[in-house]
């Protein structure tokens, strides 16, 4: 009895790591990090045959097929989790202010942030659109911001892939 648990919780981690290391392994892919990729993805290849070995050599005990989806599920949770913390990457934010954003462009430059602004034309008339190229480990703060100045402001948030050229501001201290 005491080998079959021991058994069950290696399947579960097993599949906890695989599945958190296939996060980040889509995650370099997606930012252009290839070398990067493929290393995980040769630590989560290893988890991931380790773990249905396991399953398959103790088809006898069913609670094994049950661990192995588990540590699935939880696995691409803690992925989650990971992705969140470590913030890779830049994203485009777009927000488009029904109302005067002279403002909300004032207090976004004051908190360390490059706006570029354009007129648009809505169903309602003229609007500003406001572009925020930053870190996403930064875009919590920025829609704190947005959402202290203007409630109604429609924001888009989008993933940037690569970055050429530009102004970068450093952030300013808190």
């Amino acid at each position: 009895m005491g080998l079959n648990i021991i058994i069950g919780l290696f399947i579960f981690l097993a599949r906890v790591a695989d599945m958190s290391l296939a996060t980040l392994r889509i995650l370099m892919i997606m930012r252009g990090k290839s070398f990067l990729a493929a290393m995980i993805g040769f630590g989560e290849a290893c988890f991931y045959i380790t773990a249905l070995s396991q399953v398959v050599r103790h088809l006898d005990n069913p609670i094994n097929l049950i661990l192995y989806a588990a540590g699935f599920a939880a696995g691409t949770y803690t992925g989650g989790i990971i992705e969140n913390f470590i913030a890779l990457g830049h994203v485009n934010v777009q927000i488009i202010s029904l109302e005067d954003s002279s403002r909300l462009q004032e207090i976004l430059r004051e908190n360390g942030f490059g706006v570029t602004m354009v007129e648009g034309r809505g169903k309602d008339g003229m609007h500003n659109i406001l572009y925020v190229l930053l870190k996403r480990r930064d875009l919590q703060r920025l829609m704190k911001l947005i959402d202290s100045e203007d409630k109604k402001a429609f924001i888009s948030v989008m993933d940037t892939r690569k970055i050429v050229g530009g102004f970068f501001p450093r952030r300013k201290a808190k």
